[in-house]
């Protein structure tokens, strides 16, 4: 098994969240030292100009992150006209975020079953959703907003302009109807 491999397979799969070098040595079953050792090689590997991404310690984590010297262009791969539209995913998360703000990533996330971390990113370089601050749950994460160029590019005066959204059943109200369903059926097999 080659650790370097492990250890960078890690810190892909773990995206933005970034992980510690505690977690790091429990799942690899390592030590720290060995651990540092692994982390600094693979950082090593990646000073090269040949490479596109770094290992970054921020925020008490590890994280793949893209080299700031390569900015200009990540910029023009999320603003350049050919995505100037708006993918199913970025209409969903921004009808999540419109209909419950403030809300978190990992509440987004929730909602779809699914991660919206890139499709987010795309969404804040566009200026159609903004950070606004941090929420009181444990890690504080980000909360977010729809912006008035969201409102400006679906042609909205206000929130309250979008569709009402109807409830959905209650539990209570589907425990109901499911059991009312049964006892029917009962009584035709009577």
């Amino acid at each position: 098994m080659n650790k370097l491999g492990v250890l960078e397979g890690l810190l892909f799969v773990v995206g933005e969240e970034g992980i510690t070098l505690d977690r790091i040595c429990n799942i690899m079953e390592i030590e720290t030292d060995e651990a540092k050792a692994l982390l600094k090689e693979l950082q090593k590997t990646y000073e090269s100009d040949a490479r596109g991404i770094r290992v970054s310690f921020l925020g008490n984590s590890f994280k793949l992150t893209t080299k700031k010297e390569h900015i200009d262009y990540y910029q023009k791969l999320i603003t350049m006209e050919s995505s100037d539209k708006l993918t199913t995913a970025a209409l969903e998360i921004l009808a999540i975020i419109a209909y419950n703000e403030p809300i978190t990533r990992v509440e987004i996330d929730e909602i779809r079953g699914l991660s919206s971390v890139s499709v987010m990113r795309k969404l804040l370089a566009k200026d159609l959703i903004k950070i606004v601050g941090k929420s009181d749950l444990p890690g504080r994460p980000n909360l977010y907003k729809t912006t008035s160029d969201f409102l400006d590019y679906f042609g909205l005066s206000s929130l309250d302009d979008l569709p009402k959204i109807e409830k959905t059943d209650s539990p209570e109200e589907t425990k109901e109807l499911f059991t009312s369903i049964y006892k029917e059926r009962d009584m035709e097999n009577s």
